[in-house]
């Protein structure tokens, strides 16, 4: 994203303040919010990326994960907080997003993912494709995760589920990642769940 998008949506964002929104006064001064910006925009871009499949849907919901976390113009304890917010409300756009689309999980692999995940590598490109074959929670927890490197914890905050239960989703997330992969375990039945 170049600077004259944020300059835009920044003074798009006054504009809204000054008509209809109540914003309270904590909100970050403009230089903060491009940094903050500069800082997260393109992780969260290939997050959304990732769970959307699609390039264009990303960039749209980029644009309202970054203008509904500086409406609410709340306060954070710390810059992993603040993170962690703007990764919540986009995780709960792009779920809004998947709804209205009719819930598709086999989206075929577009261009932009195929550069993403290299087309060279064969390996990749089947990755890619399990990828989008999990449930929406399952890519982003295993994308937050992996690809992230947040803690437990800032997945349980992004997500919205209890701290103590990350732990046993990541692991049935790669599980069925690896079934998908061809990489699971047999079964002999005996298992228990």
């Amino acid at each position: 994203m170049t600077t004259t998008i944020v300059t835009r949506e920044i003074a798009l964002l006054r504009d809204a303040k000054d008509e209809t929104v109540e914003v309270s006064s904590s909100l970050m001064d403009e230089d903060a919010f491009r940094a903050f910006y500069d800082r997260t925009s393109r992780g969260l871009w290939l997050f959304l990326v990732r769970v959307t499949g699609e390039r264009q849907i990303a960039d749209d919901l980029l644009q309202e994960a970054y203008y509904r976390f500086y409406r609410a113009g709340s306060t954070y304890e710390s810059e992993g907080h603040r993170r962690n917010a703007l990764f919540r409300i986009a995780t709960n756009i792009a779920r809004d997003a998947w709804r209205r689309r009719g819930g598709i999980v086999n989206t075929p692999i577009d261009e932009a993912t195929a550069s993403i995940v290299d087309h060279g590598m064969d390996e990749r490109t089947d990755l890619a494709r399990a990828l989008e074959r999990l449930k929406p929670k399952q890519r982003e927890m295993l994308w937050l995760a992996y690809a992230n490197g947040s803690s437990h914890e800032e997945i349980a905050e992004v997500v919205g589920v209890a701290p103590g239960s990350v732990k046993g989703l990541l692991r049935r997330a790669r599980t069925k990642l690896a079934e998908l992969l061809g990489n699971a375990p047999q079964r002999t039945g005996k298992e228990t769940r």
